[in-house]
């Protein structure tokens, strides 16, 4: 950047009436990239996002009534719809009124009860407002404030939360270690043609008791589709309320066990047309996976349950609350009327309340109660795979990755369409180093309006469920938790914006959530992500992401610029050497991404991003030289000493001090293929890649922990934490 070059928006950019009510709406007009080049917000793009929020700025008479009606509407708001308050400090809340006037305040505590602690006017004669303040006993949850003041009313959710999520003790005493996996890719005999909850179960009691390790974090397990063509994507899900009823084991279900002989053998006739397909290396095919687990599953609801069981699946649908009937009610639209996005007009004509939806719930009952059902499985094998991990030994156990959104097509798309921006916006992230022409993920964003007028119950009961069977919860693109970039429909992935979230309220769910379950909260903050963020996260008590192939010297983002000593990483971190983003470690070294990207034309220069990559590769062999992790001679011919340095790259994230370390399984049995190349979709077979070794041999789910190679980098893991 030239001295030349602006940093900040002109005087005369900030007095524009457009700028000024995106601003006031929430939305940046400017950014710094990853690159740090000062970046200006398109009048179109600012004009398209505000409609998304619902806010006219098509004119110049539309800007200023918009701006009037804003104004209008903050006169009138006597206090915030949500407020985020610290447990064990008393709390100042600032009313819009006048202190003079006569008021009254009580809170309705989470369990229904009345807080008996001291509400008060404090006196201000410098202020032309009232402010409440809240005595420091409001224990931590989510009250209801009820306000009078001079004739007025109005009631408020209060987000009482820790100032920090504090680390499990055995995380605090020393350094853990875990695997990262795609679950699915790895199957055993009993698997479907596709790993699943029992698959999850195994890896997860042989981490812990074979390699001592301490935590396996997953795929985003969020629901999907009822019925074929399925999305292959976890990360592009139907509903984060839910969960993927496609990784159910039907062997694992008690009522299995209890089928007559004729429904059983139909059952095993069913897996023995799919079980062929768990040992081969080829992608998989999750739709005749389905295919054939779906009709067994529909066999087994159908044997029916023994009344204590019947008593705690209507136990669960009752805790499971509204949201999971409008689930059930998508999937027998989806079923019955078929797939929303194939040209069928029931998701845009329709809502979960017509008189339509509730007749045809009334004609397929039993598929309704099927879909009920199957949550319900769902959530008893999960939970049971995370307490296998703890009775394991495992200290933290299953870390669940959450999605930063869902398809706008599904089921919380369609049931709450008031939760999310109109006009066809989606999120993603403007272009980086990795991503040349920016992501567009396809997804429709939270409003936060909505969320900030409903006290973000949509994103508590979120949080919640994940944390029922999970030890940490891994958030994918924690900058969303601040901003999001809104791409509006038709202008592509580059000329988007960012609108801003409350963050405070949302790290403030998470630190009641995971305080509540003794866990933790783990954001990926790769990318362009501010330095801000990170410090406001990590005050909270949220681990940031460390990966060496990102990890140069003062954050550079340039390919070929020294990597950081592992002294530098940051201790609040949860650190590795890949990600699901990226080829295995095995596959980088051999330039995966590089072919790749060359051969879909993901890159606009492909010569000189192959050039950026041989010089990211020189400058990580130069640190592990200098470093002394190995040889120059080994420095110098990397493809005969693929899984030495495979090896060394996992000793020197061993030699940080972030708090979590992670291998992944597919470095542990000399994987080359990635799992997922961003920016594509039918172009390469995303999330459907099985595990294989370096032979390009499946590696069943019994086989994994028992691989020499695997054995030989859990040895480097546990050597490097000192077990």
């Amino acid at each position: 950047m030239t001295d030349s070059t602006p940093c900040t928006e002109s005087a005369e950019r900030l007095a524009r009436p457009l700028i000024r009510l995106a601003k006031a709406n929430g939305l940046s007009t400017s950014y710094i990239d990853q690159l740090g080049t000062y970046t200006e917000i398109s009048d179109e793009a600012l004009v398209a996002v505000l409609a998304a929020l619902g806010v006219d700025a098509s004119s110049s008479e539309a800007i200023t009534a918009s701006t009037a009606a804003l104004e209008e509407r903050q006169r009138k708001q006597l206090m915030p719809p949500t407020i985020v308050v610290t447990t064990n400090e008393a709390a100042a809340i600032e009313l819009n009124c006048a202190p003079d006037v006569d008021i009254t305040a009580a809170i309705t505590l989470e369990d229904g009860t009345t807080f008996a602690g001291d509400i008060t006017t404090l006196p201000n004669p410098n202020s032309s407002h009232a402010t409440l303040a809240i005595s420091p006993d409001l224990p931590m949850g989510y009250h209801t404030l009820h306000v009078k003041a001079g004739g007025r009313e109005a009631s408020a959710t209060i987000i009482c939360a820790p100032a920090r999520i504090e680390l499990p003790q055995a995380v605090a005493e020393h350094q853990r270690w875990g695997w990262m996996t795609q679950m699915y890719s790895v199957r055993s005999y009993e698997s479907w043609g596709v790993g699943d909850y029992g698959d999850l179960k195994r890896l997860l009691t042989d981490a812990a008791t074979k390699s001592g390790a301490d935590f396996m974090l997953i795929n985003p397990i969020h629901a999907g589709a009822p019925q074929p063509p399925l999305e292959p994507s976890p990360y592009l899900p139907e509903s984060r309320r839910f969960l993927n009823v496609t990784y159910i084991r039907p062997q694992d279900i008690p009522e299995y066990a209890e089928l007559p002989a004729a429904a059983l053998s139909q059952v095993s006739a069913l897996h023995a047309s799919v079980a062929s397909r768990n040992e081969d290396a080829d992608p998989m095919d999750i739709n005749a996976a389905w295919e054939a687990k779906r009709p067994a599953l529909r066999i087994i609801f159908d044997a029916g349950r023994s009344p204590e069981r019947q008593a705690a699946f209507e136990a669960f649908a009752t805790a499971a609350g509204p949201d999971l009937d409008s689930f059930a009610a998508w999937c027998v639209c989806f079923e019955v009327w078929g797939a929303p996005w194939a040209d069928n007009p029931w998701f845009s004509e329709t809502t979960v309340t017509d008189e339509s939806v509730r007749r045809l719930i009334a004609e397929h009952r039993d598929l309704f109660e099927f879909n009920r059902w199957l949550q319900w499985i769902a959530a008893e094998q999960v939970t049971a795979a995370q307490r296998a991990a703890l009775d394991s030994g495992m200290a933290v156990g299953l870390m669940q990755d959450m999605a930063v959104g869902v398809h706008g097509l599904g089921a919380d798309a369609w049931a709450n369409p008031e939760r999310f921006a109109a006009s066809g916006v989606t999120v993603g992230c403007p272009p980086d180093f990795y991503n040349q022409q920016g992501q567009d993920w396809g997804q429709p964003p939270f409003n936060p309006r909505y969320l900030e007028a409903t006290g973000y119950q949509v994103y508590r009961e979120m949080v919640h469920s994940m944390y029922e069977h999970a030890g940490a919860v891994r958030i994918d693109h924690v900058l969303g938790l601040f901003r999001l970039w809104w791409i509006p429909q038709g202008l592509g992935a580059r000329n988007g914006a960012y609108v801003n979230y409350d963050h405070e309220a949302m790290l403030g769910v998470l630190a009641i959530e995971a305080t509540r379950v003794g866990g933790m909260v783990i954001g990926e903050d790769l990318g362009t992500v501010p330095d801000y963020a990170r410090r406001i996260l990590a005050d909270h008590g949220v681990l940031g992401t460390e990966v060496e192939w990102f990890a140069r010297v003062d954050n550079s983002p340039n390919a070929g610029d020294p990597y950081a000593p592992p002294s530098d990483y940051r201790r609040q971190a949860l650190a590795s050497v890949v990600t699901h983003d990226l080829p295995p470690t095995a596959g980088y070294l051999n330039f995966e991404h590089v072919a790749l990207r060359e051969q879909l034309h993901l890159v606009d220069d492909p010569a000189a991003f192959r050039k950026s990559a041989e010089a990211e590769q020189h400058a990580m062999m130069e640190r592990l030289v200098e470093s002394s992790y190995i040889t120059p001679e080994v420095a110098a011919d990397v493809p005969a000493h693929e899984q030495q340095i495979v090896e060394a790259m996992h000793t020197m994230l061993c030699d940080t001090p972030s708090l979590l370390l992670q291998a992944a399984l597919v470095d542990g049995v000399g994987e080359h293929r990635a799992q997922n190349q961003p920016g594509t979709s039918s172009e390469y077979s995303n999330w459907r890649v099985p595990l294989a070794d370096a032979n390009g041999h499946v590696v069943l789910t019994g086989d994994v922990f028992d691989s020499p190679r695997l054995k030989s980098l859990s040895q480097v893991m546990r050597a490097g934490v000192g077990q």
